[in-house]
């Protein structure tokens, strides 16, 4: 084993690199050299990319847990889960990719899954189920997830090519007619104002559900 490598370090190094390059070039061989090691070093503490993927999606939710910790409980489920899917989203963008490290991850931590315990309490004292109160969280974490990976890959995209998601463009591309469309394609927002729209489109279908 390398002395000073760790699987702390190796994680910090990682999150680095993704923050710099983006997902397609986190390697194990890029990490390697950014720790000034060799490639076999780092086998002593992750297998393979899958599990420094693990790490480090275990690693950010962490940080989503200690912050979503400091936020007093709302009034209900709807106030917890929009609180919960703020800060995740938060995470999300302080990371190049964030979103993308955390699709088809396994967390390492059952600290980080133990986060779900106080909400459950709560909810079920409500009249919750604790599998529709999972549903719930996995329900939201999935809309975060991918409404960050597109808002991150069309911001990106954008800073290469600034016509890319052009209006007046689109609607040359789209020809005569669809004028609805048209007009929903100038409404369109992005950011916060747009999250907050979608989180809202969520959260009032898991209301509608005759136990909630």
């Amino acid at each position: 084993m390398t002395k000073g490598i760790t699987r702390e370090r190796i994680v910090t190094a990682a999150l680095e690199l993704l923050d710099d390059q983006g997902m397609d070039a986190l390697t194990v061989r890029a990490l390697a050299t950014r720790l000034d090691v060799r490639a076999p070093a780092l086998y002593w503490h992750v297998r393979n990319k899958q599990e420094l993927l693990d790490e480090m999606a275990t690693e950010v939710m962490r940080r989503v847990a200690g912050a979503f910790a400091a936020i007093p409980p709302g009034d209900g489920w709807r106030d917890d889960l929009a609180a919960y899917a703020r800060v995740l989203r938060a995470e999300y963008l302080l990371h190049r990719d964030g979103a993308r490290i955390f699709s088809g991850t396994r967390i390492t931590d059952p600290n980080v899954v133990r986060m779900k315990e106080p909400l459950f309490e709560r909810w079920t004292a409500a009249g919750w189920k604790p599998a529709d109160a999972d549903d719930a969280i996995d329900l939201v974490t999935a809309f975060v997830v991918g409404f960050v990976i597109e808002e991150q890959e069309r911001r990106q995209a954008a800073e290469t090519d600034p016509t890319r998601y052009s209006v007046t463009a689109r609607e040359a591309w789209l020809g005569e007619g669809a004028s609805l469309v048209k007009e929903a394609g100038h409404l369109q927002d992005e950011g916060d104002q747009r999250f907050e729209r979608h989180l809202g489109m969520v959260l009032d279908g898991i209301a509608a559900r005759p136990d909630a």
